[in-house]
């Protein structure tokens, strides 16, 4: 867990936000002082974390090509800018989920539209907000949610699985190509969590054998502050 870790003034934006680890990262994120914008798609939970938290919160499905442009916006409009983006929006696929000679091609195309495609259109859509914040010296970063699917073959995760493969393979290339502009990009495995994603994907499974949510995005936060540079979150206050 985070102990007396200061974000003070660094503008971090997290899609998926208002369930699991995308929830946790909002609410430990806004405690420890950054400026957060959140995205998810039912706007009554939208609303209530928002009140929670204090957090921006941005009504928008990131597998919807139309939402992109007006869910970028909203980020940079609500925050100044951006230092981080958490593209942590996660699509199964197919529920209960199947075998791929089962699976049908637009519930693969789902898990796509969402997991990669998406991902890849916010991050394009964000790049020039990001490549400012990294040449004012605050540091830009990406972080994609991977999973250990993306590398071991288990039956019955195909259209997930292939999708945060993708995701992996397309954040090593971007992370290669977009070091000129001062940007990094990384793809993160939180591990197993206690999700409500999870709990889709395996009903049966023991929540107590799992990790926590706030676990998760401690640790995904500590890797967070270890990849932007140093001093990066006191320029974030000084200036923010």
């Amino acid at each position: 867990m985070l102990t007396n870790i200061d974000l003070q003034g660094l503008r971090v934006a997290v899609t998926g936000g208002t369930s699991g680890l995308g929830l946790a990262l909002v609410r430990q994120l806004a405690r420890e002082g950054a400026f957060v914008a959140f995205v998810a798609r039912t706007a009554a939970n939208v609303e209530r974390i928002a009140d929670e938290t204090g957090a921006h919160g941005i009504v928008g499905d990131v597998g919807k090509k139309d939402d992109i442009y007006p869910i970028a916006l909203q980020v940079t409009a609500s925050l100044d800018g951006l230092d981080v983006l958490i593209n942590n929006a996660s699509s199964l696929g197919l529920v209960p989920m199947a075998l791929l000679a089962d699976t049908e091609c637009e519930e693969l195309e789902n898990a796509l539209a969402v997991n990669l495609v998406g991902a890849f259109r916010l991050t394009k859509a964000l790049f020039g907000a990001l490549a400012a914040s990294a040449r004012e010296g605050r540091g830009a970063l990406v972080i994609n949610i991977s999973s250990d699917a993306a590398v071991n073959a288990y039956p019955g995760w195909g259209a997930y699985g292939a999708s945060k493969a993708a995701l992996a393979q397309l954040t090593a290339i971007w992370d290669e190509e977009a070091k000129a502009d001062g940007i990094r990009l990384l793809a993160l495995d939180p591990g197993d969590m206690d999700t409500p994603l999870h709990a889709l994907a395996l009903p049966d499974a023991d929540p107590s054998t799992l990790k926590r949510p706030d676990l998760a995005a401690a640790e995904i936060i500590e890797k967070m502050l270890d990849t932007l540079p140093a001093g990066a979150t006191l320029l974030a206050e000084t200036r923010g």
